[in-house]
């Protein structure tokens, strides 16, 4: 049982580490406006935030963005004009430190938004399991065409 275990954890780990190529896009296009650890989906995928009282909606209801002893809603990004706003839900995973920090690149292929963000380092063990449900809000401009996200890991 243990070996099983051991040999699930090493592929997971092989998994999570795969390298990606960089796309073409250019570095100023994008924004990350909001990253967090919880408060997503369970599972992964996205949605275009039309605008500002759809962005703020958003953002009220999640319960991590309310910090202690501050007036909820004063320290929300502003809204981006001429932009296209997008939230991403990462999905569920079940340990480790899956906030994203920072967007690398983007690039639009096939219909499907490439994001580019650096790989994590594993953070904990497999004795303690957090659940947790990763979201982000960041830009694109205002002419990408997509129908789905995806993200790349890369080092």
């Amino acid at each position: 049982m243990k070996s099983l275990l051991i040999a699930c954890a090493a592929i997971f780990m092989s998994c999570a580490s795969t390298s990606s190529h960089k796309s073409s896009a250019v570095q100023g296009d994008t924004e990350l406006l909001i990253s967090e650890s919880q408060g997503g989906t369970d599972a992964s995928g996205f949605k275009i935030i039309k605008d500002e009282t759809d962005f703020h909606t958003i953002l009220k209801g999640n319960i991590s963005r309310v910090e202690l002893g501050k007036e909820s809603g004063t320290n929300y990004p502003k809204f981006p004009k001429n932009k296209k706003v997008v939230l991403y839900n990462l999905g569920t995973f079940r340990s480790g430190s899956h906030k994203i920090d920072e967007i690398k690149n983007i690039s639009v292929k096939n219909q499907i938004l490439y994001v580019e963000v650096p790989a994590g380092e594993p953070s904990g063990g497999m004795e303690i399991q957090v659940i947790s449900s990763p979201w982000i809000i960041f830009t694109v401009p205002a002419d990408y065409q997509f129908t789905s996200v995806e993200l790349k890991y890369s080092k």
